[in-house]
């Protein structure tokens, strides 16, 4: 069957058509995207203002028509943080709703780090044993560390690097002390969790999804997306310390010149360094393999496992 997941995120507005059956692994067919940036429309009072809120409608639209156009049978509609923390998030659901008759299904922080778990688990298999798993998206960080298909521990932080950047850092390229000062608070905020996954002992293998770790391991020299998904992509924590201080020098123009880093999320960039280094230093990570896989894929597997196998 053809599947359409359509994710509203924190940066970005996305549709990953997939033909999909159960037992067998997720074939995509077409993506669509555009970049919204919700979690910059928050407004003073943390509401998604009217203009926010239309523009969103008009996003899931054409992504509907999207998924018209390419024969899906079903979409699968969520969202993640930007959403679920808006402070009128029901009004904004309730109106998607009445105009699209799209019932978006609104994530927990939770949920998001399972179903992450659940595609790198998938992807990756049992033999890479105890999995250790790092997200970083545009409203949030999420940890999940497991040996099963479940987690034995998952939690999502408000540590997105489209959020720390819109709160933390306004400077084009950023003050020195406003980095500093980031980087205190997401270590700070990191640590609190570290006890709570370091009792299940060392994980196997240590992974991380997201286009935040993916242009970060780009620009450290892994290969480039054209060379396809079963090229093996790796980050080193000393790279990823090279780099930092570099990032930070940088404009953001400057940053979308590196390699496969887009202009959309070149601003974003530093601050999701600061957060992977700080998740790398903290869990004692040296290197991590990046999935292809993420949140959609899990969103897939996870509604292919409920459906009829005969």
């Amino acid at each position: 069957m053809r599947l359409g997941v359509l994710d509203v995120g924190s940066n970005t507005v996305h549709l990953l058509v997939v033909d999909a059956h159960p037992g067998a692994r997720p074939l995509p067919a077409h993506s669509h995207k555009a970049e919204l940036r919700l979690a910059e429309l928050l407004d003073e009072d943390g509401a998604i203002g009217p203009d926010g809120v239309d523009r969103l409608i008009a996003t899931i639209e054409d992504a509907l028509q999207a998924a018209e156009d390419k024969g899906c049978e079903d979409v699968l509609p969520f969202a993640t943080s930007a959403v679920r923390e808006a402070t009128n998030a029901d009004a904004v659901l309730d109106r998607v709703k009445t105009v699209t008759g799209v019932d978006l299904t609104v994530l927990t922080g939770a949920e998001e780090a399972r179903l992450t778990f659940l595609a790198a688990r998938r992807w990756f298999g049992w033999s890479a044993g105890r999995l250790l798993v790092l997200d970083i998206g545009g409203g949030s960080l999420e940890i999940a560390y497991g040996i099963d298909e479940e987690p034995d521990a998952a939690v999502s932080l408000p540590l997105g690097a489209g959020r720390l950047t819109a709160a933390m850092l306004p400077g084009d390229p950023p003050r020195p002390e406003d980095v500093r000062a980031l980087r205190r608070h997401v270590r700070t905020s990191i640590a609190r969790t570290v006890g709570e996954f370091s009792r299940f002992g060392r994980p196997d293998h240590v992974v991380a999804t997201s286009k935040t770790f993916k242009q970060l391991a780009r620009i450290a020299g892994a290969a480039r997306s054209a060379e396809g998904l079963y090229v093996q992509r790796d980050l080193s924590r000393t790279s990823l310390e090279e780099w930092v201080p570099k990032l930070a020098a940088m404009t953001a123009g400057q940053r979308s010149a590196l390699p496969g880093v887009s202009e959309g999320r070149s601003a974003q960039l530093l601050a999701g360094a600061l957060v992977g280094e700080a998740a790398m230093d903290l869990f004692g990570v040296d290197e991590l393999e990046i999935c292809p896989w993420a949140l959609r894929e899990g969103v897939i597997l996870r509604r292919l496992d409920h459906l009829p196998t005969d």
